[in-house]
C-alpha cells in the first residue's frame, strides 16, 4: 500500500505542477481541488470576478484529458438546460435524446445563484447520483463526474442564494484569493503574449486518475480518528451559536477528503493534522448560523474555535488499534 500512495502522491504533484503552469500561486487550492475530485466530491468556488475560477476549472480539465463543459447560470435557464432533453424528430416519427452540457466530466457551474432554485435543484441528482432523470428514464454520467460551481460573494442583487441541502452537496468550499504583487507581475508576463491554456497538454489520463481514486480509497484510518473527526461535528451540533450543526454527510465527506489528502501526501494512513487542515473547507459552509445567512467568515472562525477545544488524540495512527 506504500508504494500504491507514493504513486498518488506523484501523479497529483504531477497534476499540481500542470495546473500551476496556468494558474501563478495557486497549488494548495489546486491541492483542495484535486483532494475534492479523488474524494469524489464537488465544489463550490467563491471569489470576485476575475481571480481565475474558470482557468482553473479549465486547466484541470485539460490536465486529466477529460471532457469539459461550462454553463453561465441566468435566471431564465431551465433543469432541461442542464441536462437534457427528448425531441421529437418528425422525420423518424420518434423522440431524441438531446444530452445536455451535465453529460460530461468536468462540469463549470458559473455563477450558480444566478439561477433560480429550480434549476439549481436540477444539479441535485447530478451530483448525488452521478445521473439525470429525463421524461423517466435515468442516465448514468460519465466517470469522473466533477461539478465546480463558482458565485460572487459580494454582489447579491439578482441572485438567489443556494439552499442548506444544495450547499450541503458540495464537499468543498474553497476561495482562491486575490494574488501578490509578485504573483501578478508574474500572471502579467505569463498571459501578455499568449494564454498558456491553450498549449497545456495532460499530465495524466482519466483512466489512471481512476486508479488514483482506487488507491486513495484504501488509505487507513484509525479509529482514535474517527473519534476525533465525531466529536468535532458533535461540537458544531451543540454550540450555542450554531442552529444547524455539521449533517452526517458532513461527516463523512471531512472523512473521505482526509483519505485523499493522506493518499496525496504519500501516506497510507490519516493523521489528525489531515482532519484539522481540511475542517473549515469542509465543514465551515455547512452550518447554519444565528446571525443569518452567508455569514462565512463567522462560519469559518467557529470551526477554528472547534478545532483548538478538541483534544488532539496521540496515537500510532498506522496501527490498528
Amino acid at each position: 500500500m506504500v508504494a500504491e500512495t507514493a504513486t498518488v502522491q506523484k501523479q497529483g504533484e504531477k497534476l499540481i505542477a500542470n495546473i500551476g503552469k496556468v494558474i501563478v500561486g495557486k497549488d494548495e487550492t489546486a491541492k483542495l481541488l484535486l483532494t475534492a475530485l479523488l474524494a469524489g466530491g464537488h465544489v463550490l468556488l467563491e471569489d470576485v470576478p476575475g481571480s481565475g475560477k474558470t482557468k482553473l476549472a479549465r486547466s484541470l480539465a485539460a490536465s486529466l484529458q477529460a471532457e469539459f463543459a461550462r454553463i453561465q447560470f441566468t435566471p431564465d435557464l431551465l433543469p432541461s438546460d442542464v441536462t437534457g432533453m427528448n425531441i421529437y424528430n418528425r422525420k423518424t416519427d420518434e423522440f431524441e435524446l438531446h444530452k445536455g452540457p451535465a453529460f460530461t466530466n468536468i462540469l463549470l457551474a458559473d455563477e450558480i445563484n444566478r439561477a433560480t432554485p429550480r434549476t439549481q435543484a436540477g444539479l441535485l441528482e447530478c451530483m448525488e447520483e452521478k445521473q439525470v432523470t429525463i421524461d423517466g428514464v435515468s442516465y448514468q454520467l460519465p466517470e469522473p463526474f466533477f461539478v465546480i460551481a463558482t458565485q460572487n460573494p459580494v454582489e447579491n442583487a439578482g441572485t438567489f442564494p443556494l439552499p442548506e441541502a444544495q450547499l450541503d452537496r458540495f464537499i468543498m468550499k474553497l476561495s482562491m484569493g486575490l494574488p501578490s504583487q509578485e504573483e501578478e507581475q508574474q500572471i502579467l508576463r505569463r498571459f501578455g503574449k499568449e494564454d498558456p491554456l491553450k498549449t497545456l497538454t495532460p499530465a495524466i489520463t482519466t483512466e489512471e486518475f481512476s486508479q488514483m481514486k482506487k488507491k486513495a480509497e484504501t488509505v487507513f484510518v484509525h479509529e482514535a480518528i474517527e473519534e476525533y473527526l465525531v466529536k468535532i461535528a458533535a461540537a458544531t451540533r451543540n454550540n450555542d451559536k450554531i442552529i444547524m450543526g455539521v449533517s452526517t454527510r458532513g461527516t463523512l465527506a471531512l472523512l473521505h477528503c482526509a483519505k485523499a489528502y493522506a493518499a496525496l501526501e504519500g501516506r497510507e494512513y490519516c493523521i489528525p493534522d489531515d482532519i484539522r487542515k481540511l475542517a473549515v473547507p469542509v465543514l465551515a459552509h455547512r452550518l447554519v448560523i444565528s446571525y443569518g445567512y452567508q455569514q462565512g467568515k463567522e462560519a469559518e472562525n467557529l470551526i477554528a474555535e472547534i478545532l483548538k477545544k478538541t483534544e488532539v488524540p496521540t496515537e500510532d495512527f498506522s496501527q490498528i488499534r
